[in-house]
C-alpha cells in the first residue's frame, strides 16, 4: 500500500513537471490572420430582401497576437477592418471586444466570426455611362456579380495584421 501511494505521488509530481515545462507559444507582437469560411457564399442581393438585417454573410478567421493586446475597451477606435474589394475606399470598420491583459502575457489566440452585411450588384458602365447600383431594373444585362472582402485587425498598440482574402460571394443581380 505504502509503494501505491509513493507511486501515485511520484507520477502527480511528474505530471506537474510536464506542464510546467510545456513552452508556451511564441508569436509576433503584431496580429496574424488567416480566413476560414465564409457563409452562405451565394445570395440575392440587398435590395430583394425587405430588410437589410436579413442580408448578410458570415466571415470567419483565426488570430494570433503575441502580446495579446487586441481589442479596445471604448467604441472610439475601429479595430477590424473589412473591404468589399470592389469598393476599395470605402471600408467596413468593426470593433473587436477587448482582451483582459492578464493572461495574455505570452500570446493569444482564437476564431472571429463576424456577420457582415451583403450589398448590391455593381453594373458595369453601358456605353461608357454607369448605372447605379441595386438597381434590379437596370438595363444592364447582368445577372450575377461577385464580392470579395478583404480582412485586416488592429491591436492596441496600432499593430497591424496581415491583410488576408475571403473566398467568393456570388450575387444574384436579377431574378430569372
Amino acid at each position: 500500500m505504502k509503494q501505491l501511494l509513493i507511486g501515485l505521488v511520484l507520477s502527480a509530481l511528474a505530471a506537474n513537471i510536464l506542464v510546467y515545462c510545456v513552452k508556451p507559444p511564441d508569436y509576433p507582437i503584431e496580429p496574424v490572420i488567416t480566413f476560414q469560411s465564409l457563409s452562405p457564399n451565394t445570395t440575392l442581393q440587398q435590395p430583394f430582401f425587405k430588410s437589410s438585417d436579413t442580408v448578410y454573410t458570415d466571415l470567419t478567421f483565426t488570430f494570433t497576437d503575441g502580446d495579446g493586446d487586441l481589442g479596445f475597451a471604448d467604441g472610439d477606435e475601429n479595430s477590424l477592418i473589412i473591404t468589399d474589394t470592389r469598393l476599395p475606399n470605402i471600408p467596413l470598420n468593426y470593433r473587436l471586444p477587448e482582451v483582459p491583459a492578464e493572461g495574455s502575457g505570452n500570446g493569444i489566440s482564437g476564431v472571429v466570426l463576424v456577420r457582415v452585411p451583403i450589398s448590391c450588384c455593381i453594373p458595369d458602365p453601358i456605353d461608357g455611362i454607369p448605372l447605379p447600383a441595386c438597381d434590379t431594373l437596370s438595363p444592364s444585362m447582368q445577372l450575377r456579380d461577385t464580392i470579395i472582402y478583404s480582412i485586416q485587425i488592429k491591436d492596441r498598440a496600432g499593430n497591424l495584421s496581415n491583410v488576408v482574402e475571403s473566398t467568393p460571394v456570388t450575387l444574384i443581380c436579377r431574378r430569372q
